[in-house]
Formats: C-alpha cells, sequence, structure tokens
C-alpha cells in the first residue's frame, strides 16, 4: 500500500496531537471506562452510551482528522466529514430519538462485544508494548481505538438497529486494518477483524445467536 506521506510524517501527527489534546485523550477514556462500568452494571444508560460514542466520532473527526492529519494526508477531509457524520448519527438515533439498545450480556456477539471495547481500552498500552514512545504514538481519542470501541458497543445492539450505523465503521475498519503493518501500528489489525465481526452481524445476525430479534 503507498501512502501519501511518510511513516515518520504519520507519527509527527500524532506527536502533536497529544501534546495538545493528551487532557481530553485522559478524560474521555476515564469518562468511557465509567460508562461502561455502569452498562456493564446492568444499567439502563443506552443514550449515555450513544452521546459518548458521539463524542469519540466527533474528536477523531474534528481534532484528528481535519486538524492534525489533513496537512499530510487530502484523504483526511473525507475522512473527517465521516467520523463526523458517524457523530450526528449517534446523536439522532442514541440520544435525540433514543433508538438504540445496548445490552451487556453474555449471548456470543455480547462476549466478542466486550472483547472489542476490552481492545480499546487496552490500546493504549498495546500501541506503547509496539516500541512507539511518548508522544509520537495514537493512544486514545483517535479513530483506531473508537473504531474499536464502537464495533464492540454496537455487537451489543439488536441488528435491525445497526444498518445505518454500521457503514462507516466497517468501512474504517478495512482502510486502517490494511494500513496497519505499513505504518507500523500492529494493534490496528484487531479492526480487520472487529470490522468483520461487525459485517456479519449486519448481514447474518444468526450466525451470533438465536436471540437476534430481541
Amino acid at each position: 500500500m503507498r501512502l501519501p506521506f511518510t511513516h515518520d510524517e504519520f507519527l509527527d501527527v500524532f506527536g502533536a496531537y497529544n501534546t495538545v489534546l493528551w487532557p481530553l485523550e485522559v478524560t474521555l477514556w476515564l469518562l468511557t471506562a465509567t460508562v461502561l462500568w455502569l452498562l456493564a452494571s446492568r444499567r439502563r444508560i443506552s443514550p449515555l452510551v450513544a452521546g459518548l460514542l458521539a463524542i469519540h466520532w466527533l474528536a477523531s473527526g474534528a481534532a484528528y482528522h481535519l486538524y492534525h492529519f489533513r496537512p499530510i494526508n487530502p484523504a483526511a477531509v473525507v475522512f473527517g466529514i465521516a467520523f463526523l457524520l458517524q457523530a450526528v448519527l449517534f446523536l439522532w438515533f442514541g440520544v435525540v430519538r433514543s433508538a438504540l439498545r445496548f445490552e451487556w450480556g453474555a449471548r456470543p456477539r455480547q462476549i466478542l462485544g466486550i472483547g472489542l471495547i476490552t481492545c480499546a481500552l487496552a490500546y493504549p498500552v498495546l500501541v506503547v508494548a509496539t516500541g512507539l514512545r511518548w508522544p509520537r504514538l495514537p493512544l486514545f481519542a483517535v479513530p483506531c481505538p473508537t473504531t474499536l470501541l464502537t464495533a464492540g458497543c454496537l455487537l451489543m445492539a439488536p441488528p435491525g438497529q445497526l444498518r445505518a450505523l454500521a457503514v462507516i465503521p466497517i468501512l474504517w475498519s478495512l482502510i486502517a486494518g490494511s494500513a496497519a503493518l505499513v505504518l507500523g501500528v500492529t494493534p490496528d489489525l484487531m479492526l480487520l477483524v472487529a470490522g468483520g465481526l461487525l459485517l456479519i452481524y449486519v448481514v447474518a445476525p444468526r450466525l451470533f445467536d438465536s436471540s437476534h430479534a430481541a
């Protein structure tokens, strides 16, 4: 895969992003862990989860793609607009209309979702384990952990609610996952798994469990 920027330029983007926005990353990680703990405690907080996901996509679209990534990659304009659209979709369907229901549980799809959510929360540690060092590394409040988190949460929602919400995460999983080795961020290979699971769940939910109509 040929990219319009070098590996060093890619890492420099994260260096600038982290230097300026590290308080956002820490705050959003803590907020995410808290909201997911509430969801795991069987709290009825689906609008809160949808709002949290909207914040993730807004931060990744505006602060990362449009502001920091655009100078080295013209495609970041398209990516940024897509991420902002995803944020709007979560706000509309999940907060305004309250049409999303996230349920933490032990069904196969939910267990897979928990696994992806765990990868998203562990993403900073996984990236550091690859040998990248602060501040030139992706941590949190950036596209790839955002997509892992989103795929995990969507696996906890009934499939009939997902068609409009799954398209952009699946596309980004393919784009970023296929570039993972080229860019030296091997944890992003999990995106291929996440996108594949989400796609299968949307088109063939019966393959995961027999309660898809719940």
